[in-house]
């Protein structure tokens, strides 16, 4: 039911593995039952994928279970999009929960009863107080909080009240149930916490059938417990609330007692991992949508061209930690970077065109070079790649006037093409404003295949593609969406946004050899890039976004 795509590497222990290990060595637990359970109220980013990695990577590595449970407690914000979309981003990472998907909603009708098990039992009561008044006796981190005017209220008030909050009988807002416990406590999440608040709003799932709704910190235990999870792993903002977790399961008539763990959420330069931001970027268009290749969704990463394998080598390579810290993006991109590297066809592709005539290669003659899919790997196969009188080079291959250490073309300099000759530039064509529009020049008809008899070597290799077989291409040149390094500073990171994060290049060149590239299909288009087919693609309109350049050109992080 855990099962990733690729078989997973040797286990390296974390602090919970270890914990996880010795649970298991002691007896304590003879199956290991982990959860991942999401908000439906936006798409996943990659810190979510960090902590799908981790649950679903224990329960694989333990032969264990991983459930996918859905935190649909607020109808406000949830929409069956986002749910469909958390499982589409889940199985695409190489992870599947089998017949173990849940929702809160499942648990309503047992929800409920816990909640009137806690106000007989005098642990809970329904509080009359706005959410102002509320929030003032609530204290601060160094005043205790007071207690509500209505905490003495008797059972059966309580439980009256309560069961006429379910009856739709009063408007949002006029009462919650709240625990009780003690307002005098440190902690603030155990002074008398929200248990139910009122909300006469349709749920996606359940329709109109409630009107009162469970916020997480009450949901949450007793639904780990029901479904006898034994490891509740959790992100560290998490950790202030586990001894209200351990309340519940304490006073709860629980089948089981799962207990909670907390690790460092994954927190990344450039970007930023609020949902709630993410949301403001999608609706007020700062970006194309959820899946904009700009977005750190894994819907966006996927649709820029990442591979689910370099986002769980990446999961790996952060590791879980137990303090909060902040992950550079470029090892984010070194590890697609690595795995391309590996898989990806190589093509060629000219984003920038600029027309070469060879004015000693015949008219109308054509012929094919072949060439190598893989340097690296021979089972990747070879394509025919066309050659004609006509080609085209990438505009920032020449120099007309090249300083002292630009080896590309220029006038009277020799270079070689990829798989094909050598060619020398005998003259530039300039149209009536000075602009470079074209180059004329020779080749060496005993180069073919990019080697010469007499032992020359150019010192520069050129990419180019056929003039009259080359295919049109737009291609989307994607940077990183935020300018500074640590772009969440509050409600002005708006502010941060990079200008220039996305270029759109229309008439770029490619071979003929990407004719039929599906949706999603990888190249590495030589000397320039990781490039992936987009989903606008239609037959005879290739789009292509730019996954990562072939270096890292922010210098943040090294293969080593």
């Amino acid at each position: 039911m855990t099962t990733t795509t690729n078989e997973a590497p040797p286990r390296q222990l974390d602090f919970i593995r270890e914990i996880v290990d010795e649970d298991l060595k002691s007896g304590r637990y003879a199956q290991v039952i982990t959860r991942f359970p999401p908000e439906p109220n936006g798409y996943l980013h990659i810190g979510h994928a960090k902590s799908i990695c981790l649950n679903f990577g224990i329960a694989g590595e333990f032969g264990g279970v991983c459930n996918l449970r859905f935190d649909d407690t607020n109808p406000t914000k949830e929409e069956e999009e986002y749910a469909e979309s958390i499982k589409r981003d889940v199985a695409w990472l190489g992870f599947s929960w089998g017949e173990n998907l849940f929702h809160a909603s499942d648990y309503f009708e047992q929800l409920y009863g816990y909640a009137e098990h806690l106000i007989a039992h005098g642990l809970a009561y329904v509080d009359s107080s706005t959410a102002d008044e509320i929030r003032a006796m609530r204290g601060t981190l160094t005043e205790p909080g007071k207690e509500s005017p209505f905490r003495g209220r008797s059972v059966e008030d309580n439980l009256d009240l309560f069961r006429r909050m379910r009856a739709s009988e009063f408007p949002d807002g006029a009462h919650v149930l709240r625990a009780k416990i003690d307002m005098g406590s440190p902690n603030i999440n155990m002074r008398d916490p929200v248990l139910y608040r009122i909300r006469h709003e349709t749920h996606h799932r359940t329709g109109d059938a409630w009107c009162i709704y469970p916020l997480y910190d009450f949901a949450h235990p007793p639904s780990d417990a029901l479904e006898h999870v034994t490891h509740s792993i959790c992100t560290l903002e998490f950790e202030a609330h586990r001894p209200l977790y351990d309340w519940l399961i304490e006073n709860l008539p629980v089948p089981s007692r799962p207990h909670q763990y907390e690790f460092a959420r994954l927190n990344l330069t450039y970007t930023v991992m609020s949902k709630r931001k993410l949301l403001k970027l999608v609706e007020e268009r700062h970006v194309a949508g959820w899946d904009d290749p700009r977005m750190p969704t894994i819907a966006g990463l996927r649709r820029r061209g990442y591979t689910p394998e370099s986002i769980r080598n990446f999961a790996e390579r952060v590791g879980v930690a137990k303090r909060e810290n902040i992950i550079d993006v470029g090892l984010l991109e070194f590890c697609v970077r690595e795995d391309l590297n590996r898989t990806a066809h190589r093509v060629m592709g000219v984003l920038r065109p600029l027309r070469v005539v060879i004015e000693n290669y015949a008219e109308g003659q054509q012929e094919e070079f072949e060439s190598a899919n893989h340097p690296d790997d021979p089972s990747a196969g070879t394509r025919r790649v066309p050659f004609s009188r006509i080609i085209y080079i990438e505009r920032d291959d020449f120099m007309e006037e090249p300083p002292k250490k630009f080896f590309r073309l220029a006038p009277g300099r020799e270079v070689r093409l990829r798989s094909a000759y050598f060619i020398t530039c005998t003259g530039v064509v300039k149209d009536d404003d000075g602009n470079i529009i074209e180059l004329r020049a020779t080749y060496d008809p005993a180069t073919r295949g990019g080697d010469s008899p007499d032992g020359r070597k150019p010192k520069a290799t050129l990419h180019w593609v056929s003039a009259e077989h080359a295919l049109d291409a737009e291609v989307r040149l994607y940077d990183r969406l935020f300018s500074k390094e640590i772009a969440d500073t509050g409600d002005d990171f708006l502010a941060n946004i990079n200008p220039r994060s996305l270029e759109v290049i229309e008439g770029a060149k490619v071979e003929p050899s990407v004719a039929g590239a599906q949706h999603a299909a990888r190249y590495q288009f030589e000397r320039l890039g990781y490039f992936s087919v987009d989903a606008d693609s239609q037959p005879g309109r290739l789009v292509f976004n730019r996954t990562v350049t072939l270096k890292d050109t922010w210098a943040k992080v090294s293969a080593g």
